[in-house]
């Protein structure tokens, strides 16, 4: 028989030849580095019979869906070790996920498993792959399935939910059985035991239904080689040192509480000096590019948003309605329906267009609880947005100049990590999108043209638009953790047709506007927690929430500092005093660890000369200076944005 490789050459097999003979036959290392196969576009077992025809890829450990195949049945590791460390042990599902993998597990009542158990139960799965066990796949009937997994309620759930003609498979390792579709390594010796690693377990519902049970759920990661495992807790570490999270809080620059509600972060004063900077930072921006800032009200009546359609393709992602009066209200999730009312109040004419209108506007949407991370991801949060209503011949200048704004702030904040992705409607899936294929043609191709013309470099994905149209999107890759959207710009042809918005063209016959939604910073919160982690919470001088600190080094330098304090102050500088009775060396370590880029430190030889000795914060002794010197110097700094 004759199947077909991936570079379309062809390869003569005896009939009967599985997966694991097909690598044989191109070579003895890769018999030795084959973990499964793809065979017409299906992932199979090694032991998998191809057939005459058949299109086969050879699955390694270098592969993505080597290391995903690999991740999944360390899965089933760590099952097996749990059924002989923890009798009575029920089980959910264990994929791989994006980042290792995990499994649900329901344990006796009074049982729990804790960080503190990890090392045992790893060892227990290092003592599994070693021994080299097989992972068997068998096929079952569905009585037969039921029969194997009568002691395991969870799983008997996911088999009656099977199609009566799905396949039921089981794979055996030891004497550990679980139901699986597969496919899966054929040996547990195909995991490395000092390569693997639990790293959290939480609670998590059943199926993710908050009225079902509440199961365990056992993170852990795996890689073909331990020094892939050791960078990647190095990572971690990196990642932990970085967090937002922990930096904003000892920063004081944001906090949360349950009593105010999950997603619901509030800005403390350090914070909020850092909010308003960059809110006025980018209004400045936009002002002098002819944006006209609103303010419009954190709520709107449900027929808004049918008339926008955000309540068929977003109303899951929308906190509930509010009955008020005859009235039913929803908290706003995004801008563009004010906005779009606000154009209407009045007639426009060609002249006038084009309209750009922009507000940092708070918005709110309902994020799964789980989702929910510091102020990177919120279920409050304030957008740069503005919308811009143009004609058709406008469309390549102000995409242009979205993208010159986008591409000359990232210069401020040294942002250089970045990809430009053209977002697309997915076809095959126009229930989530605004059903008019005439106008997503159109929209899509007009897009695609502008960005081609600007010569700006893209790539193309399917399935990520907004519901009412295509998008760019620029995807910033932070220092840790995997990229995301922090600017975009989308065309819309939609909702200006669906708010009947109009203007007079140089023949005095109204029109229909198009219309650009674009946010240069997102999120401010989102873009806030990117800068913190980038710079782990060492703002740049321009942006640090206090500028300066001046440290007395006794009390009778204390009235100096206050001068100095009042003389920065008076030139617009964010400058505190620490007038505490400590020893000046605490002060100026507990100023390092708050980030403060200068400090000012005064004695009574400053006193008598007027002079300030400078330090920063990286530890670098400037020496003394006229206080008018560093002043100059500081403001060069802040109004240059660099920190030299």
């Amino acid at each position: 028989m004759e199947i077909i490789l991936p570079d379309g050459s062809k390869r003569e097999l005896e009939a009967g030849s599985t997966v694991g003979d097909v690598a044989a036959s191109i070579g003895a290392g890769l018999a030795r580095a084959a973990l499964a196969g793809i065979v017409n576009d299906t992932p199979v077992d090694l032991d998998t019979v191809v057939s005459d025809g058949d299109s086969v890829a050879i699955v390694t450990a270098k592969s993505d869906e080597g290391l995903e195949l690999m991740r999944h049945s360390t899965a089933h590791l760590l099952a097996a070790a749990l059924t002989d460390m923890y009798p009575g042990v029920k089980f959910g599902v264990g994929p791989a996920i994006e980042n290792g993998f995990y499994y649900d597990i329901e344990l006796p009542e009074g049982v729990t498993v804790s960080p503190d158990d990890f090392a045992a139960i790893e060892a227990r799965m290092a003592e599994i792959a070693k021994s080299g066990a097989a992972i068997v796949r068998r096929e079952v009937s569905r009585d037969e399935a039921r029969e194997i997994f009568t002691d395991q309620p969870l799983k008997l759930e996911l088999i009656d939910e099977l199609p009566e003609d799905e396949t039921i498979s089981i794979y055996q390792l030891g004497d550990f059985t679980d139901l699986c579709a597969g496919p899966h390594l054929d040996s547990t010796g195909r995991v490395k035991g000092n390569a693997l690693k639990l790293l959290t377990c939480n609670a998590a519902y059943w199926r993710g239904d908050s009225n079902r049970e509440t199961l365990q759920r056992i993170y852990g990661i795996a890689f073909p080689k331990k020094d892939e495992l050791d960078a990647y807790l190095e990572r971690l570490e990196e990642a932990k040192r970085r967090d937002h999270r922990k930096l904003g809080r000892e920063l004081g620059l944001f906090m949360t509480s349950d009593l105010v509600g999950k997603g619901m972060p509030m800005f403390l004063p350090k914070g909020y000096t850092v909010w308003q900077i960059l809110e006025n930072y980018i209004k400045e921006k936009e002002r002098k590019l002819g944006y006209q800032h609103v303010m419009t009200p954190c709520v709107g009546t449900v027929d808004l948003y049918r008339t926008s359609g955000h309540w068929d393709h977003y109303k899951e992602n929308m906190f509930p309605a509010m009955e008020v009066e005859d009235e039913s209200f929803v908290l706003r999730p995004m801008n563009c329906p004010h906005h779009m009312m606000i154009y209407a109040n009045r007639p426009h004419s060609y002249r006038q267009l084009p309209v750009r209108i922009g507000e940092v506007a708070h918005d709110f949407r309902f994020e799964a609880s789980g989702t929910l991370k510091g102020i990177e991801r919120a279920r409050h949060f304030c957008q740069n947005d503005a919308h811009l209503f143009v004609t058709p011949d406008q469309i390549k200048d102000e995409v242009a100049a979205v993208c010159d704004l986008i591409f000359d702030v990232y210069k401020d904040f040294n942002i250089t990590d970045y990809r430009c992705v053209l977002s697309l409607r997915d076809p095959a899936d126009k229930k989530k999108y605004h059903d008019d294929d005439e106008m997503w043609n159109k929209a899509e191709n007009a897009l695609r043209e502008v960005l081609t013309e600007l010569g700006i470099h893209f790539t193309e994905e399917i399935g990520e638009a907004a519901f009412y149209g295509p998008k760019l999107d620029l995807n910033v890759k932070p220092a840790v953790g995997g990229e995301y959207t922090l600017s975009t710009c989308q065309l819309d042809f939609c909702l200006p047709a669906k708010f009947h918005l109009q203007y007079a063209d140089k023949n005095g016959e109204e029109q229909t506007p198009v219309v650009l939604h674009r946010a240069i910073l997102g999120s401010l919160d989102r873009f806030m927690a990117y800068l913190i982690e980038e710079t782990m919470g060492a703002f740049p001088c321009w942006l640090a929430p206090v500028q300066v600190k001046v440290l007395p080094v006794t009390d009778r330098a204390a009235d100096y500092a206050r001068e100095i304090s009042s003389y920065l102050d008076d030139r617009g500088f964010r400058v505190e005093v620490d007038e505490r009775n400590e020893k000046i060396g605490k002060k100026i370590r507990e100023t390092t660890l708050e980030k403060v880029p200068f400090m000012l430190v005064v004695g009574d030889r400053d006193m008598e000369n007027k002079t300030v000795s400078v330090r920063t914060r990286a530890g670098e002794d400037l020496g003394a200076m006229s206080l008018e010197d560093f002043a100059a110097k500081l403001r060069d700094i802040v109004d240059n944005k660099t920190d030299k």
